[in-house]
């Protein structure tokens, strides 16, 4: 097993994973749905990454399998110098603590049977990490930080509202001490008002404790407003990555264009200029040839019809999968006063 080099960083390359359906005596043919197909990308210590894509490109699938909830078919997952795939037993049990995850909805990611330190202290006993004693003030500070108070602790999920359930599962996620918080759509289940606290709560816990985030979004203003970098994904590949302003505000890739056109902008004096592109999401399990984008895209010529373009730098740190890059403007204008 290699040892931790002390850096933080989280290195994915060339992650897959694959997914059969049908099959069967009477059932459908069998096809194999490429979920997550070659995806790379670094998230260094302290910083927070953005993946962002429409329902059903693969970022929940790619956030499972960096933790290994779900188990990858190909590629590699390298934390702080730890091979996280090759890792069993005790390493895979430190690393457990090291990486923790964030669910969408923190209902159903929550025992209704089990108070809330049951649920906090269960991962602290299981990892051995104190007494009785400190393991029930460790689950009180930890309640305590959210900005829960402390005769929260024993009562059951039920009782207490959406944004409030989310914060316990933040708590459960910080109770072991991690380094990296993989963030599945936190706040895409609550009302506005709620989103912006548990947004400044995870801002505020980042700077503090100087965690690293996987954010996992359909939301581009939440992830403009908390992600220092961001990936697109479209049908299991990412298409374009790199700073966050700048991939929004300048997107070479069509399809990055289609995600901030269609995003609301919550200005009512904005004017926004749509572009039309027609199609469909393709199917999953049957994909067109080269770009799985060519079907909806304006541009789509020569080898974009038969090759799948590869993920290449355009500029300092910009990447983009695409045989016509180019600089789409930002057409938010704020219309003139009459």
């Amino acid at each position: 097993m290699t040892v931790g080099t002390g850096n933080g960083n989280l290195e994915v390359r060339n992650l897959a994973k694959h997914f059969t359906i049908g099959g069967g005596l009477f059932g459908p043919e069998r096809k194999v749905v490429r979920a997550v197909n070659d995806v790379s990308f670094t998230i260094p210590k302290g910083t927070s990454v953005g993946l962002v894509g429409e329902s059903g490109c693969g970022k929940s699938t790619v956030a499972r399998s960096l933790l290994r909830l779900i188990e990858p078919d190909a590629g590699s997952v390298i934390f702080d110098g730890i091979d996280v795939r090759a890792a069993k037993g005790s390493a895979l049990r430190q690393l457990r603590r090291r990486m923790q995850i964030v669910f969408q909805d923190p209902y159903s990611s929550l025992n209704p049977r089990r108070t809330i330190r049951q649920a906090l202290e269960e991962p602290l006993s299981v990892h051995r990490l104190g007494s009785g004693r400190e393991i029930s003030e460790r689950a009180e500070m930890a309640i305590a930080e959210v900005g829960l108070p402390k005769e929260a602790i024993d009562r059951y999920p039920h009782e207490f509202s959406g944004g409030q359930r989310q914060r316990i599962g933040i708590a459960r996620a910080l109770v072991l001490d991690p380094e990296l918080i993989v963030a599945d759509e936190p706040v895409s289940a609550l009302d506005v008002s709620v989103q912006a606290q548990i947004l400044r709560l995870l801002d505020s816990l980042r700077e503090r404790r100087g965690l690293s985030f996987l954010f996992v979004s359909h939301d581009l203003g939440v992830v403009r407003h908390f992600c220092d970098r961001v990936c697109v994904m479209y049908l299991g590949r990412i298409v374009e990555q790199g700073k966050t302003a700048e991939v929004l505000d300048t997107p070479l890739h069509p399809y990055t264009k289609l995600l901030r056109d269609s995003s609301p902008v919550p200005d009512p004096t904005a004017r926004l200029t749509l572009t039309k592109i027609m199609g469909e999401v393709p199917s999953p399990a049957n994909p067109p040839p080269g770009c799985t984008f060519h079907p909806r895209c304006p541009r789509a010529a020569g080898p974009c019809l038969t090759e799948i373009p590869a993920l290449e730098e355009h500029g300092s740190g910009r990447l983009a999968a695409c045989y016509h890059p180019e600089s789409w403007p930002n057409l938010r204008t704020v219309a003139a006063a009459s």
